[in-house]
């Protein structure tokens, strides 16, 4: 297929690291500080159950809107990227042809050139699944929002009350997740271009995405922001 066996190793590499920072960034682990993610996860359960001190739940329903609508924009991005792809194998030739004619060293054998644009889509495709499922899921919380008693309701049914933001909160950090899962994608589609040039690109580019993810996740400002006033 006009793959080396630097190239196979490469792509392997890319798609360990890939896979192990995505477990770190989803999940708790007590050997590891909490992640910029996993802050905004308390500040979730936070939001919501002022939920239960306040009837005028329009400030809820806008705050989820809008976490739709960014939910929406990349889905709809990543259908875009996806259709860009195609168009990029119905132009093949014409690439490599741009591609040959760099100063620089590129490999351009077609069946190599096609594969690796078939491992594009199937990232942009992952991305949309996370990105329409994360929409599905902020919309079930807009129900499950809309469900929590009014406040002169909670004295008679505190347990309900309590579990209704219970069940909001869950709905919400699992779309969270498919959210970040989703933007994750994006991220390893630009580390992932640089396979195009070569496989020590693609290294090269995966470490400084990954270490990019790794400063906002763990080191940046944001993350001190946040933090502010939560013990953990």
């Amino acid at each position: 297929m006009g793959m080396s066996e630097l190239d196979i190793i490469a792509a392997g590499i890319c798609l360990t690291i890939w896979c192990i920072f995505s477990l770190i960034a989803d999940r708790e682990f007590s050997a590891l500080p909490p992640n910029l993610s996993q802050i905004m996860n308390i500040h979730r359960a936070r939001w919501l159950e002022n939920c239960l001190r306040r009837d005028l739940k329009m400030i809820d329903t806008s705050i989820m809107t809008g976490l739709q609508q960014g939910t929406g924009f990349f889905a709809s991005t990543t259908l875009l990227a996806i259709g860009g792809c195609f168009a990029l194998l119905g132009a093949t030739d014409q690439v490599l042809g741009v591609l040959s004619g760099l100063s620089f060293d590129v490999p351009a054998e077609r069946e190599a050139f096609e594969l690796k644009v078939a491992g594009l889509i199937v990232i942009f495709a992952y991305s949309f699944f996370k990105f329409g499922w994360a929409y599905r899921l902020f919309n079930y919380c807009l129900i499950l929002v809309g469900a929590i008693p009014m406040v002169e309701d909670i004295s008679r049914q505190p347990e309900e009350a309590h579990l209704a933001v219970q069940r909001a909160v869950t709905i919400n950090i699992i779309a969270g997740k498919h959210f970040n899962a989703g933007f994750r994608g994006i991220f390893i589609s630009l580390s992932y271009i640089g396979w195009f040039i070569g496989p020590i690109v693609l290294l090269c580019t995966t470490l400084l995405v990954l270490t990019v993810l790794i400063r906002r996740q763990y080191f940046s400002s944001a993350r001190t922001a946040v933090l502010k006033g939560i013990d953990i």
